[in-house]
């Protein structure tokens, strides 16, 4: 693995409702656990946060409904072990309960030189990016992986 490099990831999810309602109830009493298991694990790097130390309530699109995740990780191995793994892995096979089905891309991951810390318009650039063109090296999904340097 080239130490020059770190691996960015976006997520997107459409919530069944407003954060604050009973729907997403079970789902927002994790997000301090699951953030600090985050930061914790293996590999993190740099997670996008606004003072109440998340993102929850960053609506970078028209539809508030969307919650909106950036994170760096150091190895796409770091992330996948965090991701699928983890203590994450529960609220993972538990997301169908809190949001809907999405039409277009949800995931992107891309590389990033050490230190570069990527925008929301560079995040929502590379979905964009995704869901126009497919996996490419510019932006790319766990199952369509691209190395870096590609």
């Amino acid at each position: 693995m080239n130490a020059e490099v770190h691996l960015a990831q976006v997520n997107i999810a459409r919530m069944n409702g407003p954060l604050e309602s009973p729907e997403m109830a079970a789902f927002a009493a994790r997000i301090d656990e699951i953030n600090a298991l985050a930061d914790g694990s293996p590999g993190f790097v740099w997670r996008l946060q606004t003072g109440t130390g998340n993102a929850t309530y960053l609506r970078p699109y028209e539809d508030d409904r969307i919650l909106f995740n950036l994170s760096v990780w150091k190895t796409v191995e770091d992330l996948r072990a965090y991701v699928y793994k983890s203590v994450h892995s529960e609220v993972m096979r538990r997301r169908h309960e809190w949001f809907g089905k999405f039409d277009g891309v949800t995931l992107a991951l891309w590389w990033i030189p050490s230190g570069h810390i990527p925008s929301v318009d560079e995040a929502k650039q590379r979905l964009a990016h995704l869901d126009r063109n497919g996996p490419t090296p510019k932006a790319f999904t766990f199952k369509a992986f691209f190395p870096p340097g590609r």
